[in-house]
């Protein structure tokens, strides 16, 4: 039997390399990505965006149906839209509400400043957006968050340390438009 001295090794682990919104930009620049690509970085990770199913899908255009009439000019409805939070993420979430500006972020993406709430849509990611997208938009500064969760039919609210969550039957409004009565059922597809 060989004595290899393992424990020597105990101290040295793989180092991982965590990326800026700036290299993220570069790569996407020098064509790293394919152009089909559905990539968001988080937390300096870059991760595959799960495929859009089609309940996903529906979910979506469901929401931006009832929100966009009802914030009219008050907010800026961004379906996908990326938004940078710190200098380690740009995750896209579904749907996000923005502060109007006139020039509709075409100088750079929003940030947690100009958020006022945003909703992720989940089956198959419903780990990801629970567990690491929704604590890194709070943490960030996004006032809320909100996950449908397709799996369970619920939708997890994050206002900031608060937790809650809406099933059918319940109903819900943004914090900063709370005239915009949604009812739960009416989201999901």
């Amino acid at each position: 039997m060989c004595d290899i001295g393992y424990t020597r090794f105990v101290a040295f682990s793989p180092t991982t390399y965590r990326f800026t919104v700036k290299d993220y930009h570069r790569m996407a620049e020098a064509d790293v990505f394919e152009p089909d690509d559905r990539v968001e970085l988080v937390d300096g990770e870059v991760f595959e965006m799960s495929p859009i199913g089609s309940r996903h899908a529906a979910c979506v255009m469901r929401l931006t149906q009832l929100v966009l009439p009802a914030v009219n000019e008050r907010a800026i409805v961004g379906v996908q839209h990326p938004v940078q939070v710190g200098e380690l993420s740009q995750p896209q979430p579904d749907v996000v509400l923005l502060r109007p500006r006139a020039n509709f972020y075409a100088d750079h993406h929003a940030m947690p400043p100009d958020v006022l709430l945003v909703i992720e849509v989940a089956d198959t990611s419903l780990r990801h957006d629970l567990l690491r997208k929704m604590p890194l938009y709070i943490a960030g500064g996004v006032p809320e968050v909100w996950v449908v969760d397709l799996i369970a039919n619920v939708v997890h609210v994050a206002r900031g340390a608060e937790r809650q969550e809406r099933r059918a039957g319940d109903s819900l409004a943004p914090l900063v438009f709370p005239d915009l009565v949604l009812e739960v059922a009416a989201i999901l597809p």
